[in-house]
């Protein structure tokens, strides 16, 4: 594979979610745009909720994943950077990803500068957010002692909850949501709060399953990734210019 430094962004695959699209299909669909970009890419930066449910057992490799994790180990193999950010369905990671599949895991929003411009990166889960209930809902997902507690159901009954939960989403029951305006799109909130204290040229987020770029200022701008339910979109940066790309 011959670096020759474009850097990828994308999220939102939901691997294993058995709607838009059949799981298989659009497990296959993530590895060929893998293998493809590998060719010429420096980093990639997956963005959150790239599994639809990931509960790490100690012992136990979760059902289904087999030809992503695998080839993101090859990825990561050759020399190439694939970045990993926990989303508020894959949140539950330890160490295997890192450990086997040498991804570099994020559980926060990450600043990174390429070729001189400032990207702030994140899923987006809860971030700008004045939803009580959801915060409260995302503090429980995240407690650890919760976590270790559930940890001691066998795979069989955890792994199930997980899927039944996610099924009875919206993503599950096929809802989406059209942008809602910047006065109400918390990550439009919460990018505003970070120009306060710093100049960002790119903010890249995923979560809100819109595939859309959003001028803040004359010189910030946010790019909502989409996501891979039917088709798929990601964001790509040849050090000169971020371009917006679907495929099918």
């Amino acid at each position: 594979m011959t670096e020759i430094g474009k850097i990828y962004f994308a999220s939102d695959f939901h691997l294993g979610l058995p709607a838009g699209s059949p799981p298989v299909e659009r497990e296959k669909r993530v590895v060929k745009w893998l293998n493809a970009v590998a060719n010429d890419a420096k980093e990639i930066y997956l963005l959150g909720d790239i599994f639809d449910f990931w509960w790490e057992y100690k012992l136990v490799v979760p059902r289904g994943y087999t030809r992503f994790l695998g080839t993101a180990a090859e990825i990561t193999d050759s020399g190439i950077p694939i970045h990993f950010f926990t989303g508020n369905h894959d949140m539950w990671v330890s160490d295997y990803l890192s450990g086997e599949c040498g991804m570099i895991i994020h559980t926060t929003p990450f600043t990174a500068l390429f070729n001189g411009k400032k990207f702030h990166l994140a899923h987006g889960e809860g971030l700008g957010t004045k939803n009580i209930g959801y915060k409260l809902l995302l503090s429980i997902f995240r407690n650890k002692s919760l976590q270790a507690m559930y940890s001691a159901l066998h795979p069989s009954i955890g792994i199930g909850i997980g899927h039944r939960w996610s099924l009875s989403s919206r993503l599950g029951k096929g809802i989406t949501k059209e942008f809602l305006g910047e006065e109400n799109e918390d990550l439009i909130r919460y990018a505003r709060s970070i120009l306060e204290k710093d100049k960002i040229d790119y903010f890249i987020f995923g979560h809100r399953h819109l595939a859309m770029s959003y001028k803040l200022q004359p010189e910030a701008e946010i790019l909502f990734l989409g996501d891979w339910i039917k088709n798929g979109s990601y964001a790509a940066w040849d050090g000169k210019t971020l371009n917006f790309n679907t495929v099918t």
